[in-house]
C-alpha cells in the first residue's frame, strides 16, 4: 500500500493531462458522459507527457515532498520517485513492474503493482458511472502554479460518501500542477502541488532501468500476491458504500518493508474498491491482542479505521470520509 507522499502522487498521476477541448464540454454542466469523456481524455493523454519536478503534499499538520520524473517511449512508461522527507526511499517503475528501495536497511521490494502505480490510477476500476457521483465545473480565468498558467477545475461529489477536488491543470500541456482535496464544507484538507516542474524533457529511461538492474547488496523481497475473492476466503460484503465496486482482491505477505531480517510467512487479505476516482482498501488478518488496538485516525485526506471483528482484525483505509469507511466495516460479514 502506498504511503505519503506517494499516495498523493497516485491522484496526481491520474490527472496528469487534459487535452484541449475537454474543458469546453463541461461549460454547460457535466453529464455522466461528459465526466467519463473528460477522464478518458486524461487517461489517453497522461502517458504522453515527459516531465520532472518536486511535488509537495501538505495536510493534517504534516508536509512531505518527493522528486518525480516520468518518461514515455512508445507504449513504455518509466518513472522514478525519491522521497525527500523521513526514511530514504526510491521508487522505480517500468510499466507495471515496481522496485521500491530502502537504502538504510538495504531492502528492495520488487512487485507488480498495476492498480496503484500505472497512469492514470483513477480509471483502473473501469467504472462508467463516474458522472453519477461527481460533477465537473470549470472556473473562470486562470491561476499560476509553479510559475505556469493553469486552468482550474472543480470536481464536486454528488453525495456525502466521497470528497471533492479542485484541480489546477497546466494550460499548454494539461499536466496537473496542483490538487486540493476538499470536504463537505469546501474546506481544504490536503494539498498536493508542484513547487517546481519542467515539462517536455527528453526521455531518459536508463535513469530508471539501471537502478532496477543493480540490486547488489540489497535483500530482494518479492511479495507473492495470490489473487482471490472475499467469498472464497469466507467473507461477504453486504453492500459497499454507494458507487464503489471491487477492483482487486489478493492475499499478500504482512511483512513491513525495510525492517525485518526475514520474510514473514503471515498473510493479510486485501480488497480494493473504487468509485472510478478514488480507492478504499480493506485489510483482514487474524486478531492479535498484543499488537492490535482500535484506531480511528486521519492524515490529510486519508482516513483509517481499525477494529476487531470476532477473531479477525479489520483495517479500512482510503481518501474518503470516515462514515464511508464505517459502511465497509459494518457491511462485512464472516461466513462459516
Amino acid at each position: 500500500m502506498l504511503t505519503r507522499p506517494l499516495a498523493a502522487l497516485t491522484l496526481f498521476g491520474a490527472f496528469c493531462a487534459l487535452v484541449p477541448g475537454a474543458l469546453a464540454q463541461t461549460q454547460a454542466g457535466s453529464t455522466s458522459g461528459d465526466v467519463r469523456g473528460w477522464l478518458m481524455r486524461i487517461h489517453e493523454a497522461a502517458g504522453k507527457r515527459n516531465f520532472q519536478g518536486t511535488f509537495v503534499v501538505s495536510g493534517g499538520g504534516t508536509v512531505s515532498s518527493a522528486r518525480i520524473a516520468h518518461f514515455c517511449e512508445g507504449s513504455n512508461q518509466f518513472e522514478r520517485i525519491e522521497s525527500l522527507d523521513g526514511q530514504a526511499r526510491q521508487v522505480y517503475r517500468h510499466n507495471d513492474i515496481v522496485h521500491t528501495l530502502w537504502p538504510a536497511t538495504k531492502v528492495a521490494v520488487v512487485e507488480q503493482s498495476r492498480l496503484l502505480t500505472s497512469f492514470p490510477a483513477l480509471l483502473q476500476g473501469g467504472d462508467d458511472r463516474i458522472g453519477e457521483f461527481y460533477a465537473v465545473e470549470p472556473q473562470p480565468g486562470s491561476e499560476r502554479v509553479a510559475g505556469r498558467e493553469a486552468m482550474v477545475l472543480v470536481v464536486k461529489p454528488r453525495d456525502a460518501n466521497r470528497f471533492g477536488y479542485r484541480l489546477w491543470s497546466d494550460k499548454s500541456s494539461g499536466l496537473l500542477l496542483r490538487s486540493d482535496v476538499v470536504d463537505a464544507r469546501s474546506e481544504v484538507i490536503e494539498t498536493s502541488a508542484f513547487s517546481e516542474v519542467t515539462i517536455g524533457i527528453r526521455a531518459q529511461p536508463e535513469t530508471v532501468l539501471q537502478p532496477m538492474r543493480r540490486l547488489e547488496g540489497y535483500r530482494v523481497v518479492k511479495p507473492q500476491l495470490k489473487p482471490t475473492q472475499l467469498e472464497s476466503e469466507g467473507w461477504t460484503l453486504r453492500q459497499p458504500a454507494p458507487g464503489f465496486r471491487m477492483v482487486n482482491c489478493v492475499r499478500r505477505p504482512m511483512e513491513s518493508p525495510g525492517t525485518p531480517e526475514t520474510e514473514s510467512t503471515e498473510t493479510v487479505l486485501q480488497t480494493i474498491f473504487s468509485d472510478g476516482l478514488t480507492y478504499v482498501s480493506l485489510f483482514i488478518e487474524p486478531y492479535n491482542a498484543q499488537r492490535h488496538r482500535p484506531i480511528l485516525a486521519a492524515s490529510g485526506a486519508t482516513h483509517t479505521l481499525m477494529r476487531q471483528h470476532g477473531e479477525f482484525w479489520i483495517t479500512v483505509v482510503g481518501d474518503v470520509p470516515v462514515e464511508t469507511l464505517k459502511m465497509f466495516y459494518k457491511g462485512l460479514e464472516r461466513r462459516q
